[in-house]
C-alpha cells in the first residue's frame, strides 16, 4: 500500500476513490506537481479538483514543500481527484508520523466508501421504477 523508498526523501502511497486508483509519489524539494505526466492545472483545470488535491497540503501547513508525480487511471475527474488527495496524506503520514492525527480528524486518510450503486432487474436505474399506469 505504502513505501519509502530508501532515504532519498521520495515516499509513495496508493489512494483510491470510486473506481479510480491514484499512485503517487511525494518527493521533498520538488517543485512539479504532474498527474499523467501533465502539470496539474492543465489536468484538473477546475480550481474546485486543484483545491481538493491540495487540502491534506494545506493542512498541515506544508504547502510547496513537495512536488509531485502521479498515476492515476478509472473514474472520472471528481474520483481522481479524491484519489489523490487520499494517495498525498498516506505519503506524507510517512513522511512524518506526527501528521498523521491532524490528516485522520480531516478525513483524509479514510477511503470513501461510496460508489456507483447497480442497476437492478426490473427497474429503469438502481432504485428508478418505470411509470406506473394506472389503466
Amino acid at each position: 500500500m505504502a513505501t519509502k523508498t530508501s532515504s532519498s526523501g521520495i515516499y509513495a502511497a496508493t489512494g483510491r476513490r470510486k473506481s479510480a486508483v491514484a499512485r503517487v509519489r511525494l518527493e521533498e524539494g520538488g517543485k512539479e506537481t504532474l498527474v499523467n505526466g501533465q502539470p496539474m492545472d492543465r489536468y484538473f483545470p477546475q480550481p474546485a479538483l486543484r483545491m481538493v488535491v491540495e487540502q491534506p497540503f494545506q493542512t498541515v501547513q506544508l504547502a510547496g514543500r513537495f512536488g509531485f508525480s502521479v498515476d492515476v487511471r478509472g473514474g472520472g475527474l471528481a474520483g481522481q481527484a479524491g484519489a489523490v488527495r487520499l494517495g498525498i496524506a498516506r505519503a506524507l503520514v510517512q513522511f512524518d508520523p506526527a501528521l498523521r492525527s491532524p490528516l485522520r480528524q480531516q478525513g483524509f486518510l479514510t477511503r470513501d466508501p461510496r460508489a456507483k450503486e447497480r442497476k437492478k432487474y426490473g427497474h429503469k436505474g438502481a432504485r428508478r421504477s418505470f411509470q406506473y399506469t394506472k389503466r
